[in-house]
């Protein structure tokens, strides 16, 4: 095993309890952990910090825990998955949260008969809600076994995962809105993120709905048949955040499309002006190309003999005037310029 120098140190964590008392505490030393283990129905040890390969293995040499098992505690690039040894049962789950950008955090598990082992990659997490509910003297998960608290670990964990996907669903709506109305080039690079984001969210997702369908249906004797009822809770669960994941892949995917719909609708909107005003000013560049000829009126009668009128120049004028404002309501009368007036034709 080869710990990554940047992780921290780890930090542990007891909290034992029973139907009648509790103890929560930090320690420093491990050889104390012996002193919780057998005496309370459930000994929940929680490491922080991946940092500290000796201390994993001291750990593992505590509660026998398998040496491939403990590699995939310090290699924390690992699908969720969940599989049986001998004396314990080892999860893998994937948690999530957002700071500047999404992150994702590995949990590992591990189930016995009387203790449940987690370890974290750094600390802080999501349990504080199953910390409180265990200090609360006479709730349910005070009364349970350590399989339960194994459940509610996972149903914290799964949990967790609306509020990020509550966020990128409102971030997708605020984006469709400026796709709309404000198709600006930067709003391409968001919608690349948040589909980036998205993926690694699917990665996370996906195969832990094949772990808690394993956790629901395997008959194991670390979990009994009625925890086996709640994590098929947290398995629809899963499956409730698949749904919202590909609904919101499929909206900034088609965002991209609106994009580039968006923009080409602006283009067409530019060029029909365009070629609105080249059209204005065509019976213009006529009139005035008529009248900039070269004949001589006085070798014929026929070669523009209004060039001597007093008001030829205004009259020259009032026909281009006239054949623009003509063409303007004759193109306004088609619906091509201003509102499309279906019952005028």
């Amino acid at each position: 095993m080869i710990a990554d120098p940047k992780a921290p140190r780890p930090k542990i964590r007891i909290l034992a309890y029973g139907p009648d008392s509790m103890v929560d505490q930090e320690i420093a030393d491990l050889s104390a952990i012996r002193g919780y283990l057998g005496k309370w129905p459930v000994t929940w040890i929680n490491v922080d910090g991946l940092g500290d390969v000796t201390t994993i293995a001291l750990l593992g040499e505590m509660f026998d825990l398998h040496r491939l098992a403990q590699e995939d505690v310090v290699n924390v690039h690992q699908r969720a998955k969940a599989e049986l040894f001998g004396k314990h049962y080892f999860i893998v789950a994937r948690m999530t949260q957002l700071n500047e950008h999404l992150e994702t955090e590995q949990l590992s598990m591990f189930l016995g008969r009387d203790y449940v082992l987690t370890f974290q990659e750094a600390v802080g997490d999501c349990f504080d809600p199953v910390r409180e509910r265990i200090r609360k003297a006479g709730s349910r998960i005070r009364k349970a076994g350590p399989d339960y608290l194994a459940y509610a670990l996972l149903d914290a964990s799964i949990d967790n995962h609306f509020p990020v996907l509550e966020h990128y669903g409102e971030r997708l709506e605020m984006l469709e809105d400026e796709v709309v109305l404000h198709p600006e080039r930067q709003i391409v690079s968001q919608v690349h993120e948040v589909k980036r984001d998205l993926l690694t969210l699917r990665r996370v997702i996906w195969p832990l709905r094949e772990t808690m369908n394993t956790l629901a249906r395997e008959d194991t004797p670390f979990i009994c048949a009625e925890t086996r009822i709640y994590l098929r809770d947290c398995y629809d669960h899963v499956i409730q955040i698949m749904d919202l994941l590909e609904s919101y892949r499929d909206i900034a995917s088609s965002l991209m499309e609106v994009y580039l719909s968006s923009v080409s609708n602006r283009m067409n909107e530019i060029m029909k002006i365009l070629t609105i005003i080249t059209a204005l000013f065509i019976p213009m560049n006529l009139i005035a190309g008529i009248y900039g000829m070269n004949f001589n009126p006085d070798r014929s009668p026929f070669n523009m003999p209004e060039l001597n009128w007093f008001l030829g120049y205004p009259f020259a004028l009032a026909m281009m005037a006239t054949a623009a404002v003509a063409m303007f309501f004759y193109f306004r009368r088609k619906g091509w310029v201003g509102k499309h007036d279906s019952s005028s034709e």
